[in-house]
């Protein structure tokens, strides 16, 4: 069974293209001439492009100019910037640690880690091996020829049938959130979206043609003829676009009462016997459990049918190449290359990541918190966690006043906000408890046994919860990570040492600076504990209803306006962002920038108001704040982006928010009628 992650995250994902540079509008004060600036990169300004017309293109223009997107990316920002300066230091951790997991101590993290690199990097026993490793597990689908063969194989958590059919595995209960529930949601696809299957226009035909190639290809590297190999590439393609046409989209899946649907195993087992769940409970571990939450009902209820349906001879042909695409990585090059080849299409990337690069990121997620411990020794200084727990208990304090001064919210469910913003729990740069990796068994002998080993450790490390106490001490995201997650069950915010770092924070600049930059993320991952989907948790993680019905009409009411204006910004023509699919995330953009603002005015510095290399406080806080979304994208990758990614393009996170903020209008003299200034009928405000 595999796991199902409800984390709000800030997303090094994000990206975006600059508009046309115009002139000043009229009105507006002339912004200084780039100077050396302490913290914010001023060469990087544009000062040909009006910040009131286009900020994203004034506070980044010449950076975007100057720094094209890497053959080897599909985007290229501050975001990426940061994590190739991290992935210097963690690539020195690997080759020390692989060169030296000989003298470690036999099962000591430093044992593992290195051999997990080193077997990794080791493309000459790769390339021998071909897949031999993998033809154990190829040989257990092919044995494969009833019904119950099928769902004792499926049952097993050690089958790696990767990720076919369904998801499923234990977690909190978004109902009960001190405890732990099995939960199964629908899954199944291998393109990124389900509209990938269904959508006839062009690009979307031309990503199923690539797909189908690549599937071919795949197939005759396993040996299968031309013929045999094309049509079982038909074969998986029509399965999966049945379950593409059996699931819901992306923006019906943000709603977490309708993904709620808690039935007894009783129930369960009657509803879709085809899938016998109560074996799959029994062989997981699971055999305790007296109810499962099915997050999509429809969905199952499809995927039952075709197991009596689809012929099984279809079925195996359907998991086997579940199985294998999802050990490509440690695979003969050959399987990486077909992979690549329609990473192309879908992505726009004109070359394949580095070995060492891929395998960096392998090993961060079969070992993330054992490599951490090496990570953050080297690189995470005491000094900065301090301050960022500073600046979130400024922020706490902010955003609690902002509550209070709403306008629109009654005094009761200002109450309940103030008592769920106290309950926050932060946590800043690494765990305080370390996971335990003592029974996963890493060796030089096989990638991809040490992948597949790395596979059964953390599935059973998940299923291991359930029936014990809520653990609040774990961490969804590793130490070196570039992003930031807000997590509603745990009603934490999470903030790894990865971005505790420029241009996010920076030891040496001023308040305006760090203010404008993890300031601007704290108050994001804050406020996704208020958006359209976080506040539908109370104080204590449980999915329960703690607004009056009049101010959730309010709420809903000021979160449209934040939807329409995202819907009407288009990065390519013709391709709009998705104002429902990104609501979240644009409501937490502009509640933490405001947050952050508010915060910042409390500092010594915004209270003097003195200029640094000619910006005043203010203007360093917003250019901060945008400096920090600088990105150029792929086309390819930015219509992948609008699709499926939660996560408005960088642009748009730049330049929305502050449309909609008096503070940045004053700060740079932005008049009424200019771009940067939302109409005042349409202007949106929520805190």
């Amino acid at each position: 069974m595999t796991s199902s992650s409800r984390l709000r995250r800030l997303a090094a994902t994000v990206v975006g293209t600059g508009f046309a540079a115009s002139t000043l509008v009229a009105g507006a004060t002339p912004p200084p001439p780039p100077q050396q600036g302490t913290g914010i990169t001023v060469a990087n300004i544009d000062a040909t492009v009006s910040p009131c017309d286009n900020f994203f293109q004034y506070a980044s223009g010449n950076w975007l100019k100057n720094n094209p997107i890497p053959a080897a990316e599909t985007r290229w920002g501050a975001f990426n910037e940061l994590a190739d300066r991290n992935n210097a230091t963690l690539r020195a951790i690997l080759n020390e640690s692989a060169k030296n997991a000989a003298k470690a101590p036999k099962g000591s993290n430093a044992q593992k880690v290195g051999d997990y690199y080193a077997a990794a990097m080791d493309t000459v026993a790769i390339e021998a091996a071909g897949t031999k490793y993998l033809k154990p597990y190829l040989d257990r689908i092919a044995s494969i020829k009833t019904l119950a063969e099928m769902q004792k194989f499926m049952a097993d958590p050690k089958a790696h049938a990767g990720n076919a059919w369904f998801g499923a595995g234990v977690g909190q209960d978004d109902k009960i959130s001190t405890q732990y529930a099995v939960f199964v949601n629908q899954g199944g696809l291998s393109l990124p979206d389900r509209d990938y299957y269904l959508k006839d226009d062009a690009r979307s035909k031309g990503i199923r043609a690539a797909y189908e190639t690549y599937l071919v290809n795949t197939f005759k590297l396993l040996g299968d003829s031309e013929a045999t190999a094309k049509a079982n590439a038909a074969t998986v393609l029509r399965i999966e676009t049945r379950l593409a046409k059996a699931s819901k989209g992306r923006v019906e899946l943000r709603d977490p009462y309708a993904n709620y649907n808690k039935m007894p195993v009783s129930k369960v087992a009657a509803d879709y016997p085809n899938i016998n769940f109560p074996l799959m409970l029994k062989d997981s571990g699971l055999g305790a459990a007296k109810e499962v939450i099915i997050g999509q009902p429809a969905f199952l209820t499809e995927v039952n049918t075709m197991w009596k349906e689809e012929p099984i001879a279809d079925q195996k042909t359907y998991m086997r190449w579940h199985l294998v695409s999802s050990s490509v990585p440690a695979l003969p090059k050959a399987f990486g290359d077909e992979s690549f080849k329609f990473a192309q299409v879908l992505t726009g990337a004109k070359k394949q990541q580095p070995r060492w690069k891929r395998m960096l990121q392998s090993t961060d997620r079969a070992l993330g918190e054992a490599f951490g411990q090496l990570y953050v020794d080297k690189a995470f200084s005491p000094a900065a966690k301090q301050r960022a727990k500073d600046m979130i208990e400024n922020l706490r304090v902010a955003y609690a006043e902002r509550i209070q001064a709403t306008d629109w919210m009654s005094a009761a469910t200002k109450a309940q906000a103030i008592k769920k913003l106290n309950a926050f729990t932060v946590k800043i740069g690494y765990p305080d408890k370390w996971k335990d990796y003592s029974k996963l068994n890493v060796n030089r002998e096989s990638y991809l046994q040490n992948m597949m080993a790395a596979n059964e450790w953390a599935n059973q490390y998940q299923l291991a919860h359930f029936g014990k106490s809520v653990d609040r001490n774990e961490w969804g995201m590793t130490p070196p990570t570039v992003n930031a997650y807000y997590n509603p069950s745990m009603n934490e915010i999470v903030f790894p040492a990865g971005i505790l770092q420029s241009p996010f924070y920076d030891p040496k600049a001023d308040d305006a600076v760090n203010y404008g930059g993890i300031g601007a993320v704290i108050g994001h991952e804050m406020t996704h504990g208020f958006d359209d989907q976080g506040r539908q948790y109370d104080a204590d993680g449980n999915l329960k209803d703690w607004w009056t019905k009049e101010d959730a009409e309010k709420f809903n009411t000021k979160a449209a306006v934040v939807g329409k204006q995202f819907s009407k910004f288009s990065p390519l023509d013709s391709v709009y962002v998705n104002g429902d699919l990104t609501m979240g995330e644009n409501l937490a953009d502009l509640g933490g920038l405001t947050i952050a603002h508010q915060a910042f005015m409390k500092t010594p510095q915004y209270k003097a108001g003195k200029t640094i290399d000619g910006f005043t406080p203010d203007q360093r806080f917003f250019l901060a704040y945008a400096q920090i979304w600088r990105t150029n994208a792929r086309p390819e990758f930015l219509r992948q982006q609008v699709q499926v990614d939660p996560h408005s393009p960088a642009q748009f996170r730049t330049n929305g928010p502050l449309m909609n903020m008096p503070e940045f209008h004053a700060a740079f003299g932005c008049k009424d009628g200019s771009k940067m200034v939302a109409p005042a009928a349409d202007r949106a405000k929520v805190w």
